[in-house]
């Protein structure tokens, strides 16, 4: 039996993955009005993956065998890391700025805007990296102790 903090957990995931799903969808809407219409392109897609994480998330998560730090650990993660890569990736849209994304354009702006793009980057990346291993782990629990269950 899960807790009733981890099933709204789960139901919270669902809930704010739609809506950034809702979000890359209505930024797709104005990619070519941004200072940068590549960057703008690369926040559609971002919003619209991220979304579909935060879902997927939400759905699996009932599954993660992890304790109450863990799992609220992780959740915060998942909610940062994947709002974060929306949010720097439509800074830099809008602004033209990001020198760590050359691919989509990005050009080196100011020093605030930089940090920013930077520090959203790096954090995001480290913290989607510790969800990922999280999930692994508390998937693989779930997996193991099923099958530990099961007559053969």
């Amino acid at each position: 039996m899960k807790s009733t903090t981890q099933l709204k957990q789960g139901n919270f995931l669902i809930l704010l993955g739609l809506f950034l799903l809702f979000l890359g969808l209505f930024i797709g809407l104005f990619v070519h009005n941004f200072a940068n219409p590549r960057m703008g392109l690369s926040a559609h897609l971002e919003g619209i993956m991220n979304g579909i994480f935060l879902i997927i998330m939400g759905l699996l998560w009932t599954k993660l065998m992890l304790s109450k730090t863990w799992l609220k650990i992780t959740f915060l993660l998942a909610l940062y890391g994947t709002f974060a890569n929306f949010i720097a990736v439509v800074i830099s849209a809008i602004t033209g700025f990001g020198k760590m994304m050359p691919i989509a354009g990005g050009q080196e702006g100011t020093p605030l805007i930089e940090s920013l793009i930077s520090f959203l980057l790096i954090s995001l990346s480290l913290s989607m990296l510790a969800v990922c291993i999280l999930a692994l782990v508390g998937f693989y629990k779930y997996v193991k102790h099923a099958t530990d269950n099961v007559a053969v």
